[in-house]
């Protein structure tokens, strides 16, 4: 039998099973916290729970933790995780902190770009997570994990900070369960989300939004449904499935081009879903929850760039009432695309505000540490087959 991992569950559902149980009800609520609040990761960690309780939930449910494999930092300070799973698949995510707010005043905004799925089926032909094809759906306690997971890091970090020496003219820092606690259930790290991360989202659609919902809800994650981005290739059905769901996620659209010849040649995807038809589910979308929403474009040399792209992008953006967000391309090891010089960028960008579309370039973020889909995850499984073999 399968056993369901504790946080691919709802409260609603740990309701039921407790009162199966004959728990009282406030036991779920300190089970929440443990899990959301502290990010505990073993069940003997949740002091205040009675130990038969414990073994309890330890017969009934899993409590894996994503094991770190890897991580980057880029001069920028994007960070990106390599995670690997319980059947030893890895997946990414990357913590992307914002630009510095107007007239340069800090900010503590941060964003995670989360993984949905083990490679990817749809064959992107620019893209690296989907170079060795698809392997697997992620579970719903796997898009959730790698949102504490990352929260877990940053509270060890934390951590070192708040309790490392001082010169000998300062105080010293002492050590205390106290601090420890503080810190590990602090503020939250992670306010927003972008669903951008390997595979395509749609795809694994339920588990993704029972995992969003769980990141969304105030036991939960407690991050807004409006801090929260949907990525899609073009998945038309499960847009216009999408726009039905009560909470008001954001939507991207990975474009890549704003004519079905630039698509068809990039975006496998584009075949079964042209632009005419992608467009419409897109209107429904907007019609039903009246959000903006985004188009990624990733710039790619000699194939998108193109000036000529400009007049039928400005005119979707319009018709959708849609912000484009320009995304110079991050070379793929294995691959010949290449990112266009920074004039033909600044061009470009110049060309769609005169337009009057709403547009941003991404002038760096993570280039200098694989942080394209899967380039890391493909790098690190070539080097780990490499090595078998030597």
């Amino acid at each position: 039998m399968t056993v369901n991992d504790i946080r691919s569950q709802t409260r609603e559902e740990l309701d039921a099973q407790f009162k199966l149980w004959e728990q009282p009800a406030y036991r779920v609520t300190q089970l929440l916290k443990w899990l959301y609040e502290h990010r505990a990761t073993t069940w003997d960690a949740m002091t205040n729970l009675p130990k038969p309780l414990r073994e309890q939930l330890a017969r009934h449910y899993g409590l894996r933790a994503l094991e770190l494999v890897r991580k980057q930092g880029a001069r920028d300070t994007t960070q990106k995780f390599l995670w690997r799973l319980h059947d030893q698949s890895l997946i990414e995510s990357v913590l992307i902190p914002a630009n510095p707010a107007l007239y340069g005043d800090p900010t503590d905004r941060h964003t995670l770009c989360v993984s949905t799925q083990v490679g990817c089926a749809y064959g992107c032909k620019f893209c690296a997570s989907g170079l060795d094809g698809w392997k697997r759906n992620l579970g719903v306690e796997e898009i959730v994990e790698q949102v504490l997971a990352v929260e877990r890091w940053h509270a060890a970090e934390s951590l070192k900070v708040e309790l490392a020496p001082v010169p000998p003219d300062g105080a010293t820092p002492v050590e205390t369960d106290n601090a420890k606690r503080e810190i590990s259930s602090g503020a939250r790290l992670i306010n927003n989300l972008v669903i951008m991360g390997m595979g395509e989202p749609l795809a694994n659609y339920d588990n993704l939004l029972k995992a969003l919902r769980i990141l969304n809800a105030p036991w939960g994650g407690g991050i807004g449904a409006r801090k929260i981005t949907i990525s899609t290739s073009g998945l038309v059905p499960q847009i216009r499935k999408l726009a039905a769901e009560p909470l008001q996620f954001r939507l991207a659209v990975s474009l890549h081009g704003a004519t079905d010849d630039v698509r068809n040649q990039i975006m496998p995807v584009n075949r079964k879903y042209p632009l005419r038809e992608l467009t419409s589910a897109c209107e429904d979308y907007q019609k039903k929850n009246g959000r903006m929403i985004t188009f990624e474009y990733i710039l790619i040399a000699g194939i998108n760039d193109d000036l000529r792209q400009i007049k039928p992008l400005a005119e979707l953006a319009h018709r959708l009432n849609a912000k484009v967000n320009l995304i110079p391309y991050n070379t793929v090891e294995g691959l010949s695309w290449q990112r266009p010089a920074e004039a033909v960028q600044e061009a470009f960008i110049k060309a769609l505000v005169t337009h009057g579309v709403t547009a941003t370039l991404r002038r760096e973020k993570g280039h200098d540490i694989d942080a394209a889909c899967g380039q890391l995850r493909l790098r690190t499984e070539r080097e780990l087959s490499d090595a078998m073999k030597s």
